[in-house]
């Protein structure tokens, strides 16, 4: 809750916490862990068309810094992806249309989830792929973005069924 009031405090009309920080929470609490898996960084992505400058999310990540420092935060222009994308992929890459079309863009099915808290302290989830491979703990392959390569890496990287032994990666 303290990071979704950081965000909140920002002001911005389309933005959630999502990725790793929510799957990891909603597995730790699926596995009955008593203690959270540290989060590497927070993931705040935002849309924000009319300015798809770095600097502004190295500014918003000043800002969430302040607002709530013990948080390694990471700001990320869901409308600015297409301009780094395309080096990093090796494809051309089309901007996005909105942040929900950014959020389904994720590698992995199951991080495609982004949580943000209206005014009025409600949660509201944005889940463009749903909720089905998050709550059934299925690590699969989101073909909208990354290669099979780049999934494969990550997946060895991140050693999911290591932390969270109930957990089913599914090879592409």
């Amino acid at each position: 809750m303290r990071a979704l009031k950081a965000a909140r405090s920002l002001g911005l009309p389309s933005w959630c916490i999502g990725a790793g920080v929510v799957r990891n929470l909603v597995w730790d609490h699926l596995h009955g862990f008593k203690a959270e898996t540290p989060a590497e960084d927070i993931d705040f992505v935002f849309f924000e068309p009319n300015n798809l400058s770095p600097e502004l999310e190295r500014h918003l990540e000043v800002r969430l810094s302040r607002a709530e420092p013990s948080f390694n935060w990471e700001a990320v222009n869901q409308a600015a992806v297409h301009t780094w994308l395309k080096p990093q992929a090796a494809q051309e890459a089309r901007p996005f249309r909105s942040l929900a079309e950014g959020v389904a863009s994720w590698p992995e099915v199951a991080t495609c989830v982004g949580i943000s808290l209206t005014g009025e302290e409600k949660i509201e989830v944005i889940a463009p792929h749903g909720l089905t491979d998050l709550f059934e703990m299925v690590v699969r392959w989101n073909p909208t973005r990354v290669p099979t390569l780049v999934y494969e890496e990550r997946v060895a990287k991140k050693r999911f069924a290591h932390r969270w032994p109930r957990v089913k990666v599914l090879a592409c």
